[in-house]
């Protein structure tokens, strides 16, 4: 995936959740932010940030996106809206081998009382004219920024409406279906991935219960390279999981 029309700011503050306060050059304004998480390792004073003009300024209060942030010498994605597109490539790509004979059948699919990333089915066998149930799977698509010492872990803030999502997984597979989640990890220095215990036992009790269940779990890295106004993603390493304490 490829990004163009890349300025670059400072970070300032973060006066919301959803609103970041930069400076580039003289200029100081805001940018809105598009990551639930805390990400309070990254948003340091003067990080370095890599910002896009708003694709629809007219109906915006802010005139830029935060796109990424620079940490410890590499560059790290934190614009949660670009993980669809991702995972989507992933998919298509077969890089997955788990995933190599789906195709996204739809995105935002609505299962139970949750909306799911992707309903995936299989590429139909020789004789088949309809998919049956086990040739049908749901994909949750999560994206991790906190990495310690090569050691990722989700999530960096509470979240109740993860562990809900884990759960409409497990719920599918017990009747039939398929299901799994993808964590994407945009940036280049994830060795180990596992369920952040300490910072949301629940999330990380219920995912470890998602692996028992048979859900497929997935974590892949990548690459975040930044040149001359334009940022390109690439798929770099799939990474081991541990569910364990």
């Amino acid at each position: 995936m490829i990004l163009e029309n890349i300025a670059t700011g400072n970070f300032l503050e973060r006066p919301n959740r959803f609103t970041v306060t930069f400076e580039s050059g003289r200029i100081i304004d805001n940018a809105h932010l598009r990551d639930p998480g805390r990400l309070k390792e990254l948003l340091l004073p003067k990080a370095n940030l890599l910002l896009r003009p708003a694709q629809n300024p007219t109906k915006r209060k802010t005139k830029y996106d935060v796109i990424a942030v620079k940490s410890e010498g590499i560059w790290v994605l934190i614009n949660s809206g670009f993980h669809s597109d991702l995972a989507s490539e992933l998919i298509k790509s077969g890089i997955i081998s788990e995933l190599s004979n789906y195709r996204v059948e739809k995105r935002e699919y609505t299962y139970g009382k949750s909306r799911i990333d992707f309903f995936l089915t299989k590429t139909l066998e020789k004789g088949k004219t309809s998919p049956e149930k086990d040739d049908k799977m749901l994909l949750e698509v999560k994206g991790c920024t906190l990495v310690e010492d090569g050691h990722a872990k989700f999530p960096d803030a509470p979240t109740v409406r993860g562990k809900k999502h884990l759960e409409e997984l497990i719920k599918a597979k017990k009747e039939g279906m398929n299901s799994a989640v993808l964590f994407l990890i945009p940036r280049n220095d994830a060795q180990i991935f596992s369920p952040n215990w300490e910072m949301d036992p629940e999330f990380s009790t219920t995912l470890k219960q998602a692996e028992k269940d048979k859900v497929l779990i997935f974590a892949y890295s990548f690459s975040v390279d930044y040149q001359k106004n334009q940022l390109e993603l690439n798929p770099l390493n799939r990474v081991p999981i541990n569910v364990n304490p």
